[in-house]
């Protein structure tokens, strides 16, 4: 019974709704000094539940032996009815955040063309080959709902230690969004799907990965002179060395639950670290 609950939590992607609520708290206490804004938070809850539901749903089958396509094969009705409840709430959150209409419109024009590929109609099938760019497009709206919104929305400045939040938290985020690009390479090259991964060597994979690393790294350390406690750009740090540390086990192993529980909850680790810290 727990065992099917869990289950359900991740694969309903509830978790990686949750994952995205801590995340703009975190950004909010870092950057901001203050709680989130609330209808910010139920439009990224909603938004990620209607992206994700929406992802996965078009999602039919997979090379890689995987429980979580054999879950979505008896449970395909669950991503429906949370599609159209998160249609639903990020239309009710959209109207009390009207007034940033723009800023909004731009997250969900980035999360449409990762998933535009997957559409079962010759125009979106098309975009598989130019769809190159697909890991930057997610990897840029986590980063943009997460980071940039939270400030935009607040009517903040980008000041510089923003800037090397938000370099810091993308690069991060696309260094683990390659690896799930890896291990689904062989999906990819089966679609005629192109990404850099799918083009690339493995070393090649190796070396865009640990690069992006090194960005978010340069980028981490300096909030320090800009603020940050030792502590808090330690914590950012974590989840970084973890994923470095994790790396090669990764390419070798796709289980389910490390992608979908260790390597996404990395992306909120240190959120979770800070808030559990901070009680």
């Amino acid at each position: 019974m727990i065992s099917n609950i869990f289950r359900f939590f991740i694969y309903s992607n509830l978790f990686i709704a949750v994952c995205a609520l801590l995340m703009v708290n975190q950004t909010c206490d870092l950057l901001l000094h203050s709680s989130p804004d609330k209808y910010l938070l139920g439009f990224v809850f909603s938004a990620t539940i209607c992206s994700y539901s929406f992802h996965w749903y078009l999602t039919s089958e997979s090379l890689v032996d995987s429980p979580r396509i054999e879950w979505l094969k008896t449970h395909r009705i669950f991503h429906l009815v949370f599609f159209i409840l998160g249609v639903v709430g990020s239309a009710i959150f959209f109207v009390y955040l009207l007034p940033h209409w723009w800023w909004l419109a731009v997250s969900a024009v980035i999360t449409f063309l990762y998933s535009a590929p997957k559409i079962p109609h010759p125009y979106f099938r098309a975009l598989r080959k130019v769809a190159i760019g697909k890991t930057i497009f997610l990897a840029l709206v986590w980063m943009y709902v997460t980071t940039m919104l939270p400030v935009i929305i607040a009517g903040a400045t980008f000041t510089i230690p923003v800037i090397l939040f938000v370099i810091s938290r993308f690069f991060f985020i696309y260094a683990i969004c390659i690896m799930f690009d890896f291990r689904d390479r062989a999906d990819d090259k089966a679609a005629g799907l192109r990404s850099m991964v799918t083009l690339f060597s493995e070393k090649g994979v190796d070396w865009l990965f640990f690069l992006s690393l090194l960005i978010f790294a340069f980028c981490t350390f300096p909030l320090y002179y800009y603020g940050f406690s030792v502590l808090s750009v330690m914590l950012l740090l974590i989840p970084g060395i973890i994923a470095a540390a994790v790396y090669n086990y990764a390419k070798k192993n796709f289980s389910d639950y490390l992608y979908y529980l260790m390597l996404d909850g990395l992306m909120m680790f240190s959120a979770l670290l800070m808030l559990v810290l901070r009680i």
